[in-house]
């Protein structure tokens, strides 16, 4: 008799980009910041681009690492009360939750549609692109926070944490 090897699921196409995304963000963050600093203590200069550069790359950074962090269901959670009540009012709860995700997202949608096109107008100092490319990264952010509270809304509980534990019974 010999036990079967199960292969973990591979990670869908979408993901596996957007993690791909961040790993290239941060290290340019951190070649950016990193060479900044270097040139800031030894040559009393700095290059002021690199600067941009990183608080552009930090926004979208944090905004597709929120949704990935979403889909996983892998973000902070709170279960004080969850956790002392009957299966059923945890399933009431979680449709409450989640209906209040989806009226935070679309009111980010919302906002967010209206500093991309107030953006598209304005443009950053020193690099000149349009500032409706940084607000455009709360836009991606409310769509993808959107689409993760609807499969959970689908599928009638959230994602199972990385432990693959599920918040709902």
């Amino acid at each position: 008799m010999h036990a079967e090897t199960s292969s973990p699921r591979r990670k869908p196409r979408l993901q596996r980009a957007a993690e791909l995304f961040m790993v290239l963000a941060l290290a340019g963050m951190v070649i950016a910041v990193f060479v900044n600093v270097v040139l800031r203590y030894a040559f009393n200069t700095s290059i002021v681009s690199y600067e941009e550069i990183s608080r552009l790359l930090f926004v979208w950074l944090v905004a597709v690492g929120s949704i990935v962090a979403a889909y996983e269901g892998s973000h902070l959670g709170f279960d004080m009360v969850t956790s002392r009540v009957k299966p059923a009012t945890r399933r009431v709860l979680f449709w409450l939750t989640q209906a209040l995700v989806l009226a935070c997202m679309l009111m980010l949608l919302w906002g967010s549609w209206a500093q991309v096109e107030a953006g598209l107008s304005s443009y950053s100092t020193v690099l000149g692109y349009p500032l409706a490319l940084g607000a455009a990264a709360t836009l991606v952010l409310a769509l993808g926070m959107l689409a993760v509270a609807l499969r959970d809304l689908r599928r009638g509980v959230p994602a199972p944490s990385d432990d693959g534990v599920l918040d709902i019974e």
